[in-house]
Order: C-alpha cells, then sequence, then structure tokens
C-alpha cells in the first residue's frame, strides 16, 4: 500500500497512517474486504515502529473503517456511507478551522473572513 508519510510534522504518525487509510477508503481507492498489509509488513515499508501501526490499526477499527481477525488479518469492512460522509465533513470543519486562524493570525475581522469565503466559493 502506497501511504505517504511526513516525519517532519507535529501530527503522530499513527495518526497519518490513519487519515490516509481513511482517505483511501472514502475515495473507494480501497474497497469493502480489501486486504490491508500486516502490521510488520507496514511498519517495515512505513520504516516506522509495528507498534505505531498497530495503534494506528486500532483507531481505524474502533472507528469501524476495518475489522481484524485474528489470524487472517485486517480487512476494509462494509463501506458505511453515513459514516464516511460525516468523516469528510470533518475533515472539511477541520481545514476551514485552519484556514481561519490563519485569517486571524494574519489581522482579519470575521467580516473579512467572511467575504473571503464568500469570494471564494463562488469562484469554485
Amino acid at each position: 500500500m502506497n501511504l505517504i508519510i511526513n516525519h517532519n510534522t507535529m501530527q503522530p504518525i499513527y495518526e497519518q497512517i490513519v487519515s490516509r487509510i481513511k482517505e483511501k477508503i472514502i475515495h473507494g481507492e480501497l474497497l469493502e474486504e480489501t486486504m490491508l498489509p500486516s502490521v510488520r509488513t507496514l511498519a517495515k515499508d512505513l520504516k516506522v515502529s509495528a507498534l505505531t501501526v498497530k495503534k494506528a490499526y486500532d483507531e481505524l477499527e474502533a472507528e469501524g473503517f476495518i475489522v481484524t481477525v485474528h489470524g487472517k488479518g485486517s480487512f476494509v469492512t462494509c463501506a458505511n456511507q453515513a459514516q464516511m460522509l460525516e468523516e469528510s465533513k470533518k475533515e472539511v470543519e477541520a481545514e476551514f478551522e485552519s484556514a481561519i486562524r490563519k485569517a486571524r493570525s494574519c489581522g482579519l475581522e470575521n467580516d473579512d473572513i467572511r467575504e473571503m469565503f464568500e469570494i471564494v466559493l463562488m469562484d469554485s
């Protein structure tokens, strides 16, 4: 599996793994019942600790994106469209929050931010 991990960011590696795999599931690159690489294999490929990958897989399982069958591996679960839509909304919300923080750090007021948003929205 081709995952790109950035070691120079403040985001923990396991969170990057979780988000990259979720993106692949949400965008249909990983389909239902697709087997994920083993923890050790992915850890070796990414040059990270197996515990880091295990933590990512545990998180994905807790969120309902994968299921792990003892002795067989981890698989993409039935793609719950409502859950995937909610995850997409969360990602967009996080990007909005980041953009707003940046705008405020530049001294922009709420009205200026709204106006910029409207302009960008109309141009899209």
